[in-house]
């Protein structure tokens, strides 16, 4: 079985009482909100990974302003070739606060030229979300694993 390492950074924006998500087609075509962010290039620091997602995915601009921990996921993945592949994904969860730009949705990011993204990106919409309101929301895990990590600010980060 194939093995794959995929690095990701997110960042967990709250203010006032709501949390920036975006959204991203999920399994079977329903939406789900998940943290912004992603895949680190090679050779990128997860910080600059992070300042970079975050502008393509919601148009803002952003500050880190504390590392809140590492998370890390395994499991067996089927391809479109059939095999399976071992999947680990480590995940980076950084406190941001936005410092600059505009919250716009993808398809207006790629017409206005202003916010350089990534070509084929994997979300179409970003929104703040009252904290309230995300227990109700379609989400990934990593949301509610970014959350509990920015209240709780666990020592060794898990």
């Amino acid at each position: 079985m194939r093995r794959r390492t995929r690095v990701a950074a997110y960042a967990i924006c709250v203010r006032d009482g709501q949390v920036l998500l975006a959204r991203s087609p999920g399994p079977g075509g329903v939406p789900e909100w998940v943290l912004p962010g992603g895949g680190m290039e090679h050779g990128e620091d997860p910080h600059d990974t992070v300042v970079r997602k975050v502008a393509e995915e919601t148009g803002y601009r952003v500050e880190v302003t504390a590392l809140l921990g590492v998370n890390s996921l395994r499991l067996t993945r089927p391809t479109r070739f059939g095999r399976s592949v071992d999947h680990h994904g480590v995940r980076i969860l950084y406190e941001a606060r936005v410092t600059g730009g505009e919250l716009l949705p993808q398809s207006r990011l790629r017409s206005t030229g202003g916010t350089p993204i990534e070509v084929g990106g994997s979300t179409d919409l970003a929104a703040w979300q009252d904290l309230t309101a995300v227990p109700g929301l379609t989400r990934v895990p990593l949301v509610d694993t970014g959350l509990r990590l920015w209240r709780e600010r666990p020592p060794a980060g898990r």
